[in-house]
C-alpha cells in the first residue's frame, strides 16, 4: 500500500526505507518516520499505512533522530555505517567532519530543505554549522543509519525543563571576565564593569585572526590561538537543472565552495597566552611549531600552572604533546612520535591527560601494532606498556578513573579467527589484569547491565546469524546463552550465505581475509564471472564481518555473477607494516593480495571463471576501480569507477596528504589515473554526480578527457543535480548491471 502511495506522489521505484523511528504526539496516533534510499527528506505514515506524506522542516520533531554529542573530534572509528542530514534551519549549513584532534572538513553544504547523505563510521563526529558561523550540534555516527536534524537548538521552556542552559560564550570560570574578538582582535572584557581592554591588534582580514578560548581553572591566564590566515581555493560546479525553479526558469546555478587540496598554502595556527589579571602577554617558546598541520586538544592541568596541546607536523610525520609552564612560557616536548611513513592521526589518536595521577595514556604504534602507552605528564618519561602484543587496540571505550582500568576494543588476538572481528578487553593502567572480555569466532558487541555486574555479548559473522550470551564482568565467564538465531527457513529458501576464504597474499606469507557471494540458483556446473566489489582506502578495513541477510553485492550475484569482497594490505587495522603498502602508493590498493586470493579460491572452484572478473567501487574505490584497468588489465576485464579521487592532487587536501604526504611529489602521478589513462585496457564505465562536493567532479572530468586524448573507448555518464555516489540511485544501479552483463556475459541485458 505504501508502495502504491509513493508512486502516485512521483516517486517512479519504491525504494528500500534506510532508517525509521516512531514519534508520538499528545492527542495524535502514533506515526513511523522513515528515509528512503536515493529520496530527499523525511517521510512519515501511520501505522496503518495511511496518510502517506513528505514531512516538511516545520513538522519534524526535535525528539528523532541522532542526539546532539557533547565532543568535538571523532573517537576511534567502528563499522562502516551512514547518515542523513537534513536541513531544516533558515539558513545554508555546512556538515562537516571532525577529525580525531578536531580538525573539520566541510562534506557538503545544504540549502534550507536539502538533505545529503552521508557514508561514515560509527563514532565519527560529525558538524553542523550555519554560513553566519553558528554551530547547530555535532553528533556521533551510530551502527545503525541515522538521520541529523539541522535546526537550532530549542531554548529552555517550561516543556523542555532537561535541556541546560546556555553559559556565556568565552567566559572565565570565576565570572569575572570574558574573551570577545572585534575586527578579529582579542578583547578582554569586565562582566562587572564593562570594561574593554584589547590584547590584541595585528588582526587583518583574511590575513590573521584570533580564535578559540581556553581559560586556566583559577581565570588568572587565557590560551587564544592565532592564525594566520592562508589564500582559500574555491571549486566551482554547476547545477544544471535545478529543481527549486519554476518550469520557465531553467538557467543553471553556479554553486561555489571552499575545497583545500594537497600542495595547498594552509592556515599557521599557535598558541598565544595572557596574563588577565595585568592584561599582558606571557611570551611562549613556540619552537616545537614548524610546518603545521594542526594545534589543538589545549587542556590546562587543574592547578592552572601549565597547559599541553597536541601538535601534528602537515605531511603526518611527526606528531608532539606539549606542556607550557603558564609562568614561563617555556615549552617541553612531552611525547614525540615520528614515522617515516605516515602517522594515522585521523583513527589512531588516544590522548588522555591524567592530571590526578600527573600521567598520559598515548596511543602509538611504535612497536608495529597499535597500542597504549603510559608516560609522566611532566618528564615525558616512559612508565610503562598498558598493552602489547601481535594484535591491535581498535579503540578505547571507557576508563574508570578510580580502579585505572581501561575497556578497549580489539583486533586479531584470538589466533584462528578473522583478525578484523571486533572483541573487547579490560585492563589496568599498570598493563595487568589484561583480561578478554568476548570469546566466540565473530564481531561482537556489548551491552553492561545497570549495576555493571554483567553484560550481554553479541556477536556474528557473515556466515554465522547472531548469537547473544549473557557474562559476568568480574571473570568474563559465560552465564547462559540467552538466543541463537535461526537461519533455517531462510536457507532453505534459497538463500545463500557468504562464504568466508583466507589465502595468502603477494608475500606468501600474509593472511588476506575476504568472503564469497553465489547466487541463489547457484549450479556448480556453470562458470560465473567474478566481480569484486572494491574500497581500498587506508583510513579503514573495508570487508563487513557481521552478520546480514542483504547487502548490494547480492543484487549482483542475483545477475549471474560471483562477487568478492577483499581487504588487502594497504588497509588499515592490521600491523603497521600492513598498512605502510599504501604510503605514496594507492596505485597499489592491495592488488597483487587481492589477485592472489582470487586465483587461490578459484583452485578448488571452478565454477569462478578469472578469465572474466569485473570490479566497481565509489569515490577511492573509484579510483581503485579504474586503477585495475590501468596496472593489472591482464586480470580485469571490466570496471565501474564512480566517483573516484582519479588523481590525488585533485581531492581533499587532509585524506591524501595523510596517505601520499607532503610535499607533492612525483609519487602523485605515479598514482594518477588521469596521467596513466593511457595504459587503458578492458571495458570503463566511468560515472560522475555533477554536484559532487566530497571529491571534486573535476577529477572525473579530467580522467575523460585524457582518455579522449589517448583514444580510448569508455562509457560515461555525468548524472545532473546528483552528488556524491551516483551507482547507488536507481538508474545508477540499472546501468551498473547492465554493463557487467554485457561486458562479461556477453548478452544484451533482459528488459521487462
Amino acid at each position: 500500500r505504501i508502495g502504491a502511495q509513493l508512486r502516485e506522489q512521483g516517486v517512479d521505484d519504491a525504494p528500500r526505507v534506510t532508517w525509521f523511528d516512531a514519534i508520538e504526539r499528545a492527542g495524535e496516533p502514533l506515526a513511523i518516520v522513515f528515509t528512503l534510499q536515493d529520496q530527499p527528506g523525511l517521510w512519515a505514515v501511520q501505522t496503518d499505512a495511511s496518510n502517506l506524506r513528505q514531512l516538511q522542516p516545520g513538522q519534524i520533531p526535535e525528539s528523532i533522530g541522532i542526539k546532539r554529542a557533547d565532543t568535538d573530534r571523532s573517537g576511534g572509528g567502528g563499522p562502516r555505517t551512514s547518515v542523513l542530514v537534513l536541513n531544516t534551519h533558515e539558513e545554508p549549513v555546512e556538515f562537516q567532519w571532525l577529525d580525531g584532534g578536531g580538525d573539520a572538513t566541510t562534506y557538503a553544504t545544504l540549502k534550507p530543505g536539502q538533505s545529503h547523505r552521508q557514508g561514515t563510521y560509527t563514532n565519527h563526529a560529525w558538524r553542523v554549522i550555519t554560513a553566519s558561523g553558528t554551530t547547530l550540534g555535532v553528533y556521533l555516527a551510530t551502527e545503525d543509519p541515522g538521520v541529523i536534524i539541522a535546526t537550532e537548538p530549542r531554548e529552555e521552556s517550561p516543556d523542555n525543563q532537561s535541556r541546560p542552559k546556555r553559559s556565556e560564550p568565552n567566559q572565565s570560570p570565576d565570572g569575572r571576565q570574558r574573551i570577545e574578538f572585534s575586527a578579529g582582535n582579542v578583547v578582554l572584557v569586565n562582566t562587572d564593569s564593562g570594561e574593554r581592554t584589547p590584547l590584541s591588534e595585528d588582526a587583518t582580514p583574511n590575513r590573521v585572526e584570533y580564535s578559540g578560548v581556553r581559560w586556566a581553572p583559577d581565570s588568572s591566564r587565557v590560551v587564544v590561538m592565532r592564525i594566520e590566515r592562508a589564500p582559500r581555493r574555491e571549486v566551482h560546479i554547476v547545477e544544471s537543472t535545478p529543481d527549486d525553479r519554476t518550469p520557465d526558469a531553467l538557467q543553471p546555478e553556479l554553486i561555489t565552495f571552499d575545497y583545500v587540496k594537497p600542495g595547498d598554502a594552509i592556515d599557521q595556527p599557535k598558541p598565544l597566552l595572557f596574563d588577565t589579571t595585568n592584561t599582558t602577554q606571557i611570551e611562549i617558546d613556540n619552537t616545537p611549531i614548524g610546518n603545521t598541520w594542526s594545534v589543538n586538544r589545549i587542556e590546562w592541568s587543574p592547578d592552572s600552572s601549565a597547559f599541553y596541546y597536541l601538535y601534528n607536523e602537515r605531511g603526518h610525520q611527526t606528531l608532539r604533546v606539549v606542556r607550557i609552564d603558564a609562568n614561563s612560557g617555556a615549552s617541553r616536548i612531552v611525547i614525540e612520535e615520528t614515522s617515516p611513513t605516515f602517522i594515522d592521526y585521523s583513527s589512531k589518536t588516544y590522548l588522555n591527560i591524567l592530571h590526578d595521577r600527573n600521567e598520559i595514556v598515548w596511543m602509538s604504534e611504535r612497536t608495529g601494532y597499535n597500542h597504549l602507552y603510559r608516560f609522566n605528564a611532566t618528564t615525558g618519561e616512559l612508565i610503562n606498556l598498558i598493552t602489547q602484543g601481535d594484535w591491535v587496540v581498535r579503540s578505547v571505550d571507557a576508563f574508570d578513573a578510580s580502579t585505572g582500568t581501561f575497556r578497549l576494543r580489539i583486533l586479531g588476538y584470538h589466533d584462528g579467527q578473522d583478525p578484523y572481528h571486533t572483541h573487547f578487553a579490560r585492563v589496568n593502567i599498570d598493563g595487568s589484569g589484561f583480561t578478554v572480555l568476548t570469546d566466540g569466532d565473530g564481531t561482537h558487541d556489548i551491552d553492561f547491565s545497570p549495576d555493571g555486574a554483567y553484560y550481554s555479548d553479541r556477536y556474528s559473522r557473515v556466515d554465522l546469524p547472531p548469537v547473544i550470551e549473557l557474562r559476568r564482568t568480574s571473570d568474563s565467564s559465560k552465564v547462559a546463552t540467552l538466543a541463537e538465531a535461526d537461519w533455517s527457513e531462510l536457507v532453505s529458501a534459497g538463500w545463500n550465505p557468504p562464504e568466508r576464504f583466507v589465502a595468502k597474499g603477494r608475500d606468501d606469507q600474509t593472511d588476506i581475509w575476504g568472503f564469497i557471494q553465489k547466487p541463489t540458483n547457484f549450479d556448480p556446473n556453470i562458470s560465473y564471472p567474478v566481480i569484486e566489489s572494491i574500497y581500498a582506502g587506508p583510513h579503514g578495513q573495508h570487508v563487513p564481518k557481521s552478520f546480514s541477510i542483504w547487502r548490494g553485492s547480492r543484487a549482483i550475484s542475483e545477475l549471474g555473477f560471483i562477487t568478492v569482497h577483499i581487504d588487502g594490505m594497504g588497509t588499515n587495522w592490521r600491523s603497521k607494516a600492513f598498512h605502510d603498502v599504501a604510503w605514496k602508493n594507492l596505485k597499489d590498493a592491495g592488488f597483487p593480495d587481492r589477485i592472489a586470493w582470487m586465483i587461490a579460491a578459484g583452485e578448488d572452484r571452478p565454477w569462478m571463471d578469472l578469465d572474466r572478473v569485473g570490479i566497481y567501487g565509489v569515490s577511492a574505490g573509484g579510483q581503485n576501480a579504474m586503477a585495475a584497468l590501468l596496472w593489472h588489465n591482464d586480470f580485469y576485464k571490466a570496471a565501474v569507477a564512480d566517483c573516484g579521487c582519479h588523481d590525488n592532487r585533485m581531492d581533499k587536501i587532509w585524506w591524501n596528504e595523510q596517505w601520499m604526504g607532503y610535499p607533492i611529489d612525483e609519487s602523485y602521478s605515479a598514482s594518477s589515473n588521469r596521467d596513466n589513462a593511457h595504459l587503458l585496457q578492458g571495458d570503463l564505465l566511468l560515472t560522475v554526480g555533477e554536484l559532487d562536493q566530497n571529491v571534486d567532479p573535476a577529477s572525473t572530468m579530467q580522467v575523460a578527457d585524457a582518455l579522449i586524448k589517448a583514444d580510448k573507448d569508455f562509457e560515461f555518464i555525468v548524472f545532473p543535480g546528483l552528488g556524491h555516489g551516483t551507482i547507488g540511485s536507481p538508474y545508477g544501479q540499472r546501468r551498473m548491471r547492465d554493463f557487467f552483463v554485457r561486458s562479461l556475459w556477453g548478452v544484451e541485458p533482459r528488459r521487462e
